[in-house]
């Protein structure tokens, strides 16, 4: 073995944070995927060639779902679809999220559970961020799904541009917060699978609050310029 002058083996050279996983033979499920925000990402992954399953808590509603998107897209209840895929999002709304998560947890031990729920509230003044007693919805999720591999992501999208079949690249970068790097790193390539997306590691899942609160700012930004914007790193 080679030391260097101290005596001890060199460091490793850095692992390159770009050289993420194929994440192509993945099933990805979209629990809420017959809401605007979840169908759009089911389409988008559809499109990119990836195995879809639709979740939804009527199973009919998730097959009508599925039929519209076609692309091989299928639709199931929650716990199947659950069951059935890889890698699950959530992508319910905020009401409807510990209850949701609590219901699936047998079916999601193991799994690779990616959170994009925004916690918002709305009055006269526009959206406002909410803090779950946890600390985010991702940390709700953590905490209600002990036995699975929670991740955050996907929060900044617009379900208008991810719907918009005429759209072939979505302008924009996927923040991705979570506890261990090879879950992260799946994550990030899975974005990648979308044309103009890229995934950036954003750190650990105590940051997903602010994350999650940065989509109220989002709002104000798309009433007031009637845009549909995004995020985008610089210098990265």
């Amino acid at each position: 073995m080679t030391t260097n002058a101290s005596g001890s083996a060199p460091k490793p050279p850095a692992k390159d944070p770009w050289d993420l996983p194929d994440v192509s033979g993945l099933t990805v499920g979209v629990l809420g995927g017959t809401g605007p925000q979840g169908r759009g990402l089911a389409y988008r992954f559809a499109r990119a060639g990836q195995k879809v399953i639709i979740g939804s808590r009527v199973a009919d509603r998730a097959r009508a779902a599925a039929g519209e998107l076609g692309l091989g897209v299928e639709g199931a209840d929650n716990a199947d679809c659950a069951r059935r895929s890889d890698v699950v999002i959530v992508a319910v709304p905020w009401d409807g999220h510990a209850k949701t998560l609590e219901s699936l947890r047998e079916e999601l031990t193991g799994k690779l559970v990616i959170d994009c729920v925004n916690p918002l509230g709305f009055d006269k003044q526009g959206a406002y961020a909410l803090k779950p007693e946890e600390g985010s919805a991702a940390e709700q999720a953590a905490a209600l799904l002990p036995d699975s591999r929670v991740t955050a992501a996907f929060h900044h999208l617009s379900a208008v541009l991810l719907q918009d079949e005429a759209i072939e690249e979505i302008d924009t970068d996927v923040l991705v917060l979570g506890e261990a790097r090879a879950d992260t790193d799946l994550v990030q390539a899975l974005a990648g699978r979308i044309p103009g997306m890229r995934g950036i590691f954003a750190g650990r899942l105590r940051g997903a609050h602010q994350v999650e609160s940065l989509v109220a700012n989002l709002i104000s930004v798309n009433r007031r310029y009637k845009a549909h914007a995004g995020l985008r790193t610089t210098d990265v």
